[in-house]
C-alpha cells in the first residue's frame, strides 16, 4: 500500500505552497474577504498545536510536537506497509494524515511555528485559523472514525 504515498506528497506539495502563497500575499496586511462575515484569509504563525494549543508554552512545544509528528509518520507509514491492498479507505486516511503531518513538521523544523491562514467565522464566533495540512489531517481522521463506525454498525447487523 505504499503506492498511496502519492496523497502524501500531494498534501506536501500543496500545503506547502500555499503557505507560502499566504506569507506571499498576506504578510503585512490585513485579511482579504473571501465571503464577508463568514470566511477570510489570515495569516498567522501558531507555535502551538491544533487550535493553538499550547502555543504559550515557552518553545519546549515545538520540539516536542516534532518528535511525535515523526513518531506518527513513522507508525503510519509501517501501518500502510501492513494494509492489504482492499482497504483503501484506511490507506487514503492514513496518507492524508501522514502528509498533514509532514506539511506541518517542515514549517516547524524551518521556520519554528506553522503558517496558518485560512479562517472561518460568524459574528463573534471564529473557528480557529487552520492551513491544508490541518484539513488533510482532519479529513483523513474523519475517514478513520467512518470507517470505524461502519465496521461496527456492520457487525451490529451481522445475527453471527
Amino acid at each position: 500500500m505504499l503506492r498511496w504515498l502519492w496523497l502524501s506528497a500531494s498534501v506536501v506539495v500543496v500545503d506547502q505552497l500555499t503557505k507560502w502563497l499566504a506569507v506571499e500575499l498576506l504578510l503585512g496586511r490585513p485579511p482579504v474577504v473571501v465571503i464577508p462575515d463568514f470566511f477570510d484569509l489570515t495569516l498567522v504563525y501558531n507555535t502551538g498545536a491544533a487550535f493553538g494549543y499550547l502555543r504559550d508554552a515557552g518553545g519546549w512545544q515545538n520540539g516536542f510536537f516534532i518528535v511525535v509528528a515523526v513518531v506518527v509518520s513513522v507508525v503510519l507509514v509501517a501501518m500502510l506497509r501492513r494494509l492489504p491492498r482492499t482497504d483503501v479507505q484506511t490507506a487514503a486516511a492514513f496518507s492524508l494524515i501522514l502528509g498533514g503531518a509532514l506539511g506541518n513538521i517542515i514549517d516547524r523544523l524551518l521556520q519554528g511555528y506553522v503558517v496558518d491562514f485560512i479562517h472561518w467565522f460568524y459574528r463573534d464566533w471564529h473557528w480557529p485559523t487552520f492551513n491544508v495540512a490541518d484539513s488533510a489531517i482532519t479529513v483523513g481522521a474523519a475517514l478513520l472514525v467512518l470507517d470505524i463506525v461502519g465496521w461496527r454498525l456492520l457487525r451490529a447487523r451481522d445475527p453471527r
